[in-house]
């Protein structure tokens, strides 16, 4: 009896820290971290949208969305596995690290991938689930394997593919897409630039290493600065396009133009630093690196004032 209270042997105790760090790796392929950001802006688009979805198909509209965006993390990252490996943010990924076999990755991205838009069509409708397929096939088609190694516009275009998940949260409860979500669509649309030329300022030495032709590459940091402020200056003015055509209230219309005015605050910061012109990568907290934080930050608040605001009017 006395050896049925023994601790696990060491290898015992090995095999279970293997098997968590193969889940883990599994896990990683999905992008949860850029997952969650998708999965929120879907979940405000179908929680402002008008009409009535039963929770369980919501919960499940909701699970779809996560899992297609996680399916084209992964296809992702089996299509950029050579890059990955001499960049030194994205070296360790479960790919170019050699934990996962490439063929297996893209095996379970087109599974979730194929799964996902099953499950939207037949929890809520046919137009949900094509704006879905929609989704994927543009991030891993026009984004991934075309636009990213062919352009410095890459991101201008291929952020079209992280707009789409409020447009179809909302057509999963109407059955349509209207002007509103489209607004929506135009928010995240106009933010992702600022966004990742934030971080690919950071990371401008990673791209110059892979030679990807991010802007900061191709037009150098000066331009991309530049590309940053103009982009904020005009998203401002999109953020509030829900108030001005009356489908939000004052406490969004607030929220905009305050989280608005900080966004240009930090851009500005970006715009007056001159660390990223020499084109080593930066481990400080540089202003491109804290205006990508905040950028993040941003959506996510921006958009929880917008459900928010529907709610308390």
């Amino acid at each position: 009896m006395a050896g049925l209270t023994e601790a696990p042997s060491a290898a015992q105790r090995a095999g279970v820290d293997i098997s968590e760090s193969e889940l883990g790796d599994w896990i990683a392929l999905l992008k949860p971290r850029v997952m969650t950001l998708v999965v929120f802006t879907g979940l405000i688009g179908l929680l402002v949208a008008p009409g009535h979805l039963h929770p369980v198909l919501a919960f499940t509209a909701v699970l779809a969305i996560a899992v297609a965006a996680g399916a084209s993390g992964a296809i992702n990252m089996w299509y950029d596995r050579d890059i990955d490996a001499v960049m030194h943010r994205t070296r360790n990924r479960p790919i170019p690290a050699g934990r996962i076999a490439p063929r297996a990755a893209l095996g379970y991205g087109i599974t979730l991938a194929v799964g996902s838009v099953i499950v939207m069509g037949l929890a809520t409708n046919a137009v949900a689930a094509l704006a879905l397929a929609f989704s994927i096939l543009f991030y891993v088609f026009v984004y991934t394997m075309w636009l990213k190694r062919s352009t410095p516009h890459n991101i201008v275009i291929g952020g079209a593919a992280g707009a789409f998940p409020p447009v179809i949260g909302w057509a999963a409860v109407t059955g349509s897409i209207t002007m509103v979500p489209l607004i929506l669509f135009a928010i995240i649309f106009v933010w992702t630039p600022p966004h990742f030329w934030s971080l690919a300022l950071w990371s401008n030495a990673d791209y110059q290493r892979a030679g990807v032709p991010m802007l900061p590459v191709v037009a150098g940091a000066k331009a991309t600065r530049r590309q940053i402020v103009l982009y904020t200056l005009l998203l401002v003015p999109v953020t509030l396009l829900p108030w001005l055509v009356g489908f939000s209230g004052p406490v969004y219309g607030l929220s905009a133009l305050v989280l608005g005015v900080g966004f240009l605050v930090c851009v500005w910061r970006v715009a007056r630093d001159k660390q990223d012109a020499t084109g080593v990568s930066l481990t400080n907290d540089t202003p491109a690196r804290a205006a990508f934080k905040f950028s993040i930050l941003y959506l996510f608040v921006l958009f929880a004032a917008l459900a928010v605001d529907r709610f308390v009017g």
